[in-house]
């Protein structure tokens, strides 16, 4: 039989266990004990994140604000407390005007702000996708917001230097400045192996023989797919020359035009823009030999930063990457970048980080929506004119526009609602400004823009470029004179 174990020695016993963890505190405990556990379970003490007093000041705000809100505040406190281990609802404060939250007299959208503190302290902003069950993102645009950290993932990581990323995996590559701070893509991630550091691109006469097929009314030829490996069909082929230089560069500070427009001939297939001042090589644009009497400071401030700069490499017949080689991120404004993330054309400016190395321009998906466009505005305007004439082949027309939606026709009547109405009159006043500028990049340095910036403009921006595509400019202008040869033909 067992003798009994002395006291003594289960006290020693119990001395060497860990300590118990403690239960998370209830919404409707004091406002202290909820920000003392949710203080304990921020990341940023330990990686350097938002400093203590911030991380104090902001707790404290988001439990007063939830306080007659229980059962969003208990779903906080579950969701921190057990690192989203268990499924939460929504956590909502109201959205501000410009979106932005003040804490401790620092400004930040509410959403990283509190992600950075709980998860990630290294997050920069934008870097956000809401989970499908959150009602309240950030995104969405809602009269509330949700903040709740585990209503996010974090969709966006730079590259590893020195390789070329393939453009179906750029989201992991950029950071989106745009309105409403975040955007929908999928994280995905991988390498092509058709595009790795050794591949070679292709030849001049490559170059030169890459035109359109005769076929005048192709089938959308850019095909996504991450087995895809056969280059895209070319555009025009025999048609048109190709142009003598593939790009023009011009250098802006705020909104001056300083120096002269740097060309690069289609010889070189490969230009660099950076800071420095050797001005001999062909295929070189050093900003800093550029003198402008109008100066500012900021621009001489920034124009110190710019360094190595990027570097812009022509592939195919008209693709265009560009690798970061300066220390310091640089901002691109892109709509081939905008559709990869599934934006609005020139609804985002995309952040670029020092070594990644992307595609910022598709010369084919770039015609297919330049001729898109071209023809649904040939659409809308004979559509307007059939309105406003009565004709009952109105309706018909709208259809080649806006589809079969029973917001822009009416189901019972067939004619146009005043929906209807507004994406014809949308459709039809797209001008050749709105078509060109899918053929130029805008690059600013170090400095960005738009709705998370007080500047809200790239002539804002201190040192900045604007690369004309000439392959792209080209095509446009054969669009457009398609365009006019279609419509002389429908007048006869």
């Amino acid at each position: 039989m067992m003798e009994p174990v002395p006291a003594m020695y289960l006290q020693n016993v119990q001395h060497m266990l860990p300590p118990q963890p403690q239960a998370p505190p209830a919404a409707s405990d004091a406002c202290l004990t909820i920000v003392h556990s949710l203080m304990c379970h921020r990341q940023g003490a330990v990686h350097g994140g938002e400093d203590e007093t911030f991380a104090k000041r902001a707790i404290e705000s988001l439990v007063k604000k939830l306080k007659e809100k229980r059962d969003e505040l208990d779903a906080l406190i579950i969701a921190v407390t057990m690192s989203g281990r268990r499924p939460s609802k929504c956590v909502t404060i109201q959205r501000t005007l410009d979106g932005r939250l003040q804490v401790a007299g620092k400004k930040g959208f509410p959403h990283v702000i509190y992600a950075r503190l709980w998860r990630w302290p290294d997050l920069h902003k934008n870097e956000l996708k809401h989970i499908s069950v959150c009602q309240y993102a950030f995104d969405l645009k809602c009269d509330l917001v949700c903040v709740n950290p585990y209503h996010y993932e974090r969709v966006i990581s730079p590259a590893p230097p020195s390789r070329l990323v393939k453009d179906e995996f750029v989201h992991d590559c950029i950071q989106i400045e745009g309105e409403g701070g975040t955007h929908t893509v999928e994280r995905k991630s991988g390498w092509d192996s058709g595009y790795g550091c050794n591949s070679s691109l292709p030849t001049v006469e490559h170059l030169n023989k890459n035109f359109w097929a005769d076929n005048p009314d192709p089938p959308s030829i850019l095909q996504h797919s991450s087995m895809e490996q056969r280059p895209p069909s070319p555009i025009l082929r025999g048609q048109l020359i190709s142009p003598e230089h593939w790009c023009s560069v011009q250098y802006f500070e705020l909104d001056h035009k300083v120096g002269e427009t740097f060309k690069v001939i289609a010889q070189y297939r490969e230009v660099k823009i950076d800071g420095y001042v050797n001005p001999s090589e062909p295929n070189r644009f050093c900003l800093g030999q550029l003198s402008n009497v109008h100066r500012t400071e900021a621009s001489e401030k920034a124009r110190l930063h710019v360094g190595k700069g990027v570097k812009l490499t022509l592939s195919g017949e008209g693709d265009v990457w560009l690798e970061c080689q300066s220390q310091h991120p640089v901002f691109v404004q892109s709509q081939y970048l905008d559709k990869e993330a599934k934006r609005e054309p020139g609804d985002a400016v995309h952040k670029i980080f020092p070594g990644t190395h992307l595609k910022v321009f598709d010369l084919h998906d770039c015609y297919d929506t330049i001729k898109g466009k071209a023809q649904k505005a040939q659409s809308a305007a004979r559509a307007q004119a059939l309105a406003v004439s009565g004709s009952p082949e109105a309706a018909h027309a709208a259809l080649q526009v806006v589809g079969e939606s029973p917001k822009a026709i009416n189901p019972e009547s067939g004619t146009l609602t005043r929906d209807g109405m507004a994406q014809i009159n949308a459709a039809a006043n797209i001008g050749v400004d709105d078509l060109r500028r899918m053929c130029i990049l805008r690059l600013s340095f170090v400095k960005g823009w738009g709705p998370d910036y007080h500047r809200v403009n790239i002539k804002y921006t201190p040192c900045w470029i604007e690369i004309q595509l000439h392959r792209a400019l080209q095509l446009l202008d054969h669009v457009l004179q398609w365009t006019q040869m279609y419509e002389a033909g429908q007048d006869h």
